[in-house]
């Protein structure tokens, strides 16, 4: 079953997960208008790479949209003074941005309403990941309720459906679906303190568990590193 030319928002960072499900949902046939956030963030290469992966994957639209999570305050991502960890750590990470997807999402939300979308896409991963609270399932669930209740389209009898679909797998599984769908994992970047061309530390959390995964999937690592 497929959504042909069916609008929906797909949040993107410009990183392997969120590329991913820009490949996926325009396999399902949806017509994908891609969401990306300026949010304070340490640098600029994602929202680079995120032009790059919407033109390459046909997203109908990309547009970014400004924030500051900074004045927030409490993570390493948006404040320069709080070092980026470079090895494995317990508990969650300082690189946890408070609050983050619960914004991305309502932003998404209100996108899908403004384009009358009705599904809206997120990259989420609950399984190699950082520990992030807003990654998790319930999460997610306890946002789709939300989302039933908060907009004049749910009201009217258009609730919005909100998709994982990464939810559950691992970085390795990840990785061969969007390889099976075409995706240029070397337009991506995830690493959390990218110099200004876009090449990768190959040491903090996200490089860490990009380069298993390319190892674990059994494919060749196209990630630029410093």
């Amino acid at each position: 079953m497929t959504a042909q030319g069916v609008p929906a928002v797909v949040l993107l960072s410009g990183g392997l997960d969120s590329a991913t499900v820009l490949a996926m949902a325009r396999a399902e046939g949806y017509a994908c208008h891609a969401l990306s956030v300026r949010y304070g963030q340490r640098h600029a290469a994602e929202l680079d790479a995120a032009a790059r992966v919407a033109s390459r994957l046909g997203a109908a639209s990309h547009r970014i949209i400004g924030i500051d999570l900074g004045g927030i305050g409490g993570s390493a991502l948006t404040d320069a003074r709080i070092a980026v960890p470079e090895s494995p750590s317990e508990g969650i990470p300082p690189t946890y941005v408070p609050a983050r997807n619960t914004i991305f999402l309502a932003l998404g939300m209100g996108v899908a309403e403004g384009a009358s979308a009705d599904d809206l896409f997120i990259g989420v991963n609950a399984i190699d990941y950082s520990g992030y609270p807003d990654c998790r399932p319930e999460f997610i669930d306890a946002f789709r309720r939300l989302a039933s209740l908060a907009t004049r389209a749910s009201v009217e009898g258009r609730p919005l459906r909100v998709h994982a679909p990464l939810i559950d797998l691992t970085k390795a599984d990840i990785i061969r679906r969007g390889l099976a769908l075409g995706v240029d994992y070397g337009l991506t970047v995830s690493c959390y303190q990218a110099d200004a061309e876009g090449a990768a530390c190959g040491r903090c959390d996200a490089c860490r568990l990009r380069r298993d995964g390319f190892a674990a999937a059994g494919a060749p690592d196209p990630t630029r590193y410093q």
